[in-house]
């Protein structure tokens, strides 16, 4: 068995909870400047997020409320200005606060970098956002600590094809073995999973209900003192707080 040498990130309720209370209020924020009905509450929002990519998931709802419409030529520019306008309301919402990262997470990244483990990103969501959330949670120099980010259209298609998770493998030099990922969804595993990555499955707001049996790991949440994190590990019920020992014991 490889030497653990890297850890890879999803953001989107991985890193934070960025869903519920970031990415939607930022999509229909984009929807109210368009002049557009269109409402996403809580439920419509987590039916959604079973597309993938901002663009998609505008798209597919659009097909469903009105399918003539989002077939005229028009169409692809109004989603292209709807997804920037989405996009600079979220970076504005995450700059002023809103958002954290979820518990144990800048612990497990402190760990790794002081332990001299690479770190990157293999996200769905824009740079802009991945920059946007970093540099509001980890200070003006988070970026730098990952080695690689790979983000938007870095590769064609968007999780659960496991593209942009191979593009960061590949830039990086490292074998599946050598790595492990985190991730908080079924379309997120099926990506990791899909190259050859273990995965560290994080559950959140919108996932917690999903089955992701057969996992490396399958928690509610990394834990932190106080708030222990609960769920299974290599097949076994776990209960603790995440560092870098228990994720290299795992691993091996």
């Amino acid at each position: 068995m490889s030497v653990l040498q890297a850890l890879i990130f999803d953001v989107d309720g991985t890193l934070a909870e960025t869903e519920r209370d970031g990415h939607r209020i930022a999509f229909n924020q984009a929807f109210a400047d368009a002049g557009l009905d269109w409402q996403w509450d809580v439920p419509t929002y987590g039916r959604l997020l079973a597309i993938t990519g901002g663009k998609e998931r505008m798209l597919a709802y659009w097909q469903e409320i009105d399918p003539q419409a989002a077939a005229r030529p028009e169409a692809a520019a109004l989603i292209a200005e709807l997804h920037r306008r989405k996009t600079a309301h979220y970076v504005r919402l995450v700059a002023e606060g809103g958002i954290a990262l979820r518990p144990g997470v800048r612990r497990v990244l402190e760990q790794a970098r002081g332990a001299g483990l690479r770190l990157a990103i293999a996200t769905t969501t824009t740079p802009d956002n991945v920059e946007a959330l970093i540099h509001a949670t980890l200070g003006a120099g988070g970026m730098d600590w990952f080695e690689i980010v790979g983000a938007g259209d870095a590769v064609p298609r968007k999780k659960p094809d496991p593209g942009i998770y191979t593009w960061v493998l590949d830039r990086m030099g490292l074998r599946p073995e050598q790595a492990l990922a985190f991730e908080d969804s079924t379309n997120g595993l099926r990506a990791a999973q899909g190259a050859g990555l273990r995965t560290v499955v994080t559950t959140g707001a919108y996932t917690h209900r999903e089955n992701f049996d057969g996992v490396l790991a399958w928690l509610d949440g990394l834990g932190d003192v106080g708030a222990p994190a609960t769920g299974r590990a290599c097949g076994q019920a776990w209960t603790g707080v995440v560092g870098l020992a228990e994720l290299r014991q795992w691993a091996a």
